[in-house]
């Protein structure tokens, strides 16, 4: 097991590497593999990014993001500017899913309300929107409506677990009730962790999954 003085240190040393973020007032913590990002970015995507950062390195077992977005005094725009602007930037990612998609705006905060058949629309979704300028937050409340029967989601799962080369799929186990999916088992790394998880909202027909992998460094 990695002490935490050198998982901080490699953390540090990641967000400093990332050139699509400042990380000059990012403090990190860590306490039994669990890192504590405070302090602040200048934007949302800098915020989604450090805690990306922190999760590529070994040894990290969890992320608590309490980075604040402090925006710039030019990139802070009126409620009704930034939603014009996401609703196009969905419009041009989701041409198709977007129309079942709202965008809703207070205080630089957004929230995508909707339905979606597909979890990787709810992704690309936020994606898309958490680049706006002016945007400080994204609350994703999109719901997912699959059309797949519950009977195939298991099966496509494993499937897909598999196929992976970045994944031991014997060591992940498998469970599900209609549509909701349990993953259990362990691997070597959060990142693997997050490559199983990411399998498994990949199916078709998933509306929720519970990560109970553990990490075993």
């Amino acid at each position: 097991m990695r002490l935490d003085s050198d998982i901080k240190r490699d953390v540090e040393d990641e967000l400093r590497w990332d050139p699509d973020i400042d990380a000059t007032d990012i403090g990190v913590a860590v306490h039994n593999g669990i890192v504590t990002l405070a302090g602040f970015v200048r934007s949302y995507a800098q915020r989604t990014e450090a805690e990306r950062d922190a999760k590529r390195v070994a040894g990290v077992v969890g992320v608590a993001n309490d980075i604040e977005v402090r925006l710039p005094v030019l990139d802070q725009r009126p409620d009704p500017e930034v939603a014009r602007d996401a609703a196009s930037a969905l419009k041009t990612e989701l041409p198709f899913s977007s129309e079942n998609i709202k965008v809703v705006v207070r205080d630089g905060w957004l929230t995508l309300e909707g339905a979606a058949e597909w979890n990787y629309v709810r992704e690309r979704a936020e994606s898309s929107v958490k680049r706006v300028r002016g945007v400080k937050g994204v609350t994703n409340a999109i719901t997912l409506k699959p059309k797949v029967q519950p009977y195939e989601v298991r099966r496509k799962i494993e499937d897909a677990l598999r196929r992976s080369a970045e994944l031991d799929a014997s060591r992940i186990t498998v469970e599900s009730s209609g549509s909701e999916v349990i993953l259990r088992g362990t691997l070597k790394s959060w990142a693997e962790r997050q490559e199983a998880e990411r399998a498994a909202w990949a199916a078709p027909g998933v509306t929720r999954v519970e990560n109970r992998i553990t990490i075993s460094v």
